[in-house]
């Protein structure tokens, strides 16, 4: 609790501190609009991961990531995502790498690199905050 209540005071400091309001959050829309996020938490099945993503404010839904690790988040997956409605969004291999207290995510399709992210292990799970490649 303490350890999200000090991200937030950092993240709003930094916020106020560069001049951002929301008027340049408006005007730099097509910037934000390559925004996503996703919260994995640990299965029941072992080396699997279920995801709950969005992209913008726009789309999201759940997911599953097979053919991880036992132990821990770092590894490499297999994860299919779906809209709300149960629809089939995307595929993609997943790779996750630990370095201190933080993950890099790449999600690849034919081992090209099509999204990276940057996260962190929280309570339940580990949050990452990603965007397009090619966008």
């Amino acid at each position: 609790m303490l350890r999200s209540f000090i991200i937030r005071a950092l993240l709003t400091g930094w916020l106020l501190g560069s001049g951002l309001t929301q008027a340049a959050f408006a005007e730099d829309a097509t910037e934000i609009s390559n925004i996503g996020f996703v919260f994995y938490t640990k299965s029941y099945a072992p080396g699997t991961l279920n995801a709950r993503w969005m992209f913008t404010t726009e789309y999201g839904g759940p997911g599953l990531a097979t053919g991880g690790p036992v132990e821990g988040f770092a590894g490499n997956y297999h994860v299919r995502y779906f809209y709300e409605n149960g629809e089939f969004s995307d595929e993609y291999d997943l790779v996750i790498e630990k370095t201190g207290d933080a993950y890099k995510a790449k999600w690849l399709v034919n081992g090209q690199v099509q999204a990276i992210g940057v996260g962190m292990e929280v309570e339940n799970g580990l949050a990452i905050g990603w965007r397009r490649v090619a966008d």
